[in-house]
């Protein structure tokens, strides 16, 4: 076995981590157990880049239950777990990755999943795919298809396919209901949080909280914000968007008349460039910034690096950017994703339904090798309505079903009947 990890000397604490994940994960082990029955990914290989701590660390485990051959990278520098990553390999998965790696540390630990020759990708924000067909495209006649998790990573896909380079089908597990209703909104609003509150162990209530984007993760952001006591302003670029902010209670304005305000400043856009120089500038002095995105652009750093007059690291994860003389803000995390970076990342719970739809999408890649024609998949309704009927039944809820009549009466042209 194959792996490029820290210290192998840690797996007993990941190995602790993934059973508390396991214990809270019932889609998940339900998953286990049909996989480790039916082995749907007997003699597959499965490439996965995402953010590697212990439900990341579950999904692998689940998927290898039903025969998949793994080979596993983080998908940030900054979110993998040394720990996690020790349990896999003592578990007998190949990993290659490890806490605060290099840019091309990073880059040689994707090169090495891949060099496996993957049936499936499995991405967080499209890396593994990007090399493929940039600088793997040797690698690309083994692919069967892939899932994609993030918006982001949806984003490149769509791009690429646009301009006709995507060369696989991909799933657009992001898109799945039971995927960016709960993951985006009410994972990311409780873990972008949670990294916050444990990092800066500052009050939120009664200050200002400035959110950028207001997509499904921005609506989370904000919702919890408000939970805390924050006052909040969601600044936005989709006109639509910025109605639906005002209507659910927020002060929309320009990230320019907004800089001067906040106290808090989360980005959740996927764009890059969300807070400039000019920002930088208008900033009050102990303003907090941090970026829930899945790159590290939405804060442009690169000009704060360049124009601080001066830089403390003044705790964990927390670094001072002198903006102007006595007048300092605070980037948390890098700049990097807030939750990973500075936290354990969404609750179990919550990764139990993505995690899910991602098994469950890539068994239908498997099963559909031969009919699949698209370049973009739709995760299957029917297996949104599977992860949502399991998850009601562990929840202990039961609903109603439609009568036959009622569907009669649904399908038909004549509602008077």
């Amino acid at each position: 076995m194959d792996y490029e990890i820290r210290d192998i000397n840690l797996a007993e604490s990941g190995e602790h981590k993934i059973d508390w994940v396991r214990k809270n994960c019932p889609l998940l082990r339900s998953l286990e157990e049909d996989f480790t029955k039916e082995r749907p990914f007997e003699g597959v290989r499965i490439a996965l880049s995402i953010h590697l701590e212990a439900k990341t660390a579950y999904l692998c485990k689940v998927l290898a239950a039903g025969g998949a051959q793994m080979y596993i990278t983080g998908s940030n520098p900054l979110s993998t777990q040394d720990d996690v990553a020790a349990a896999l390999v003592a578990a007998g998965l190949s990993v290659y990755a490890w806490y605060q790696s290099t840019e091309e540390e990073y880059q040689r630990h994707i090169t090495k999943v891949l060099e496996h020759n993957c049936n499936i990708i499995i991405d967080d924000g499209g890396d593994l795919v990007h090399m493929l067909h940039t600088k793997m495209t040797d690698k690309i006649p083994y692919v069967i298809g892939g899932c994609e998790e993030t918006t982001t990573g949806i984003i490149r896909l769509m791009a690429m396919a646009k301009d006709d380079q995507l060369q696989f089908p991909m799933v657009m597990v992001n898109n799945a209901d039971c995927k960016h209703l709960f993951d985006n909104r009410y994972g990311t609003g409780q873990s972008v949080w949670d990294g916050i509150n444990r990092t800066t162990n500052l009050i939120v209530a009664g200050k200002y909280v400035v959110v950028a984007g207001y997509g499904w993760c921005g609506k989370g952001v904000a919702m919890r914000a408000k939970g805390l006591g924050a006052k909040v302003i969601v600044t936005e670029v989709d006109p639509i968007k910025a109605i639906e902010a005002v209507m659910d209670g927020f002060e929309v304005m320009p990230m320019k008349e907004a800089a001067a305000l906040g106290d808090f400043f989360v980005t959740v856009t996927g764009c890059a460039g969300v807070i400039d120089e000019e920002d930088f500038l208008q900033m009050k002095n102990g303003a907090i910034l941090c970026n829930a995105g899945h790159f590290d652009v939405e804060i442009d750093m690169k000009r704060l690096r360049e124009m601080a007059l001066s830089t403390i690291d003044q705790r964990q994860n927390i670094v001072g950017y002198e903006v102007k003389k006595d007048t300092f803000v605070y980037v948390l995390g890098e700049g990097r994703l807030v939750n990973l970076a500075c936290g354990d990342g969404h609750p179990a719970e919550i990764m139990d339904m993505s995690f899910a739809i991602q098994a469950l999408s890539a068994k239908y890649l498997v099963e559909h090798i031969k009919e699949l024609t698209d370049k973009l998949i739709v995760v299957p309704r029917e297996v949104d309505m599977e992860v949502a009927n399991r998850k009601l039944k562990f929840l202990g809820i039961s609903i109603d079903t439609l009568t036959e009549e009622q569907e009669k009466y649904l399908h038909s042209a004549d509602v008077t009947e």
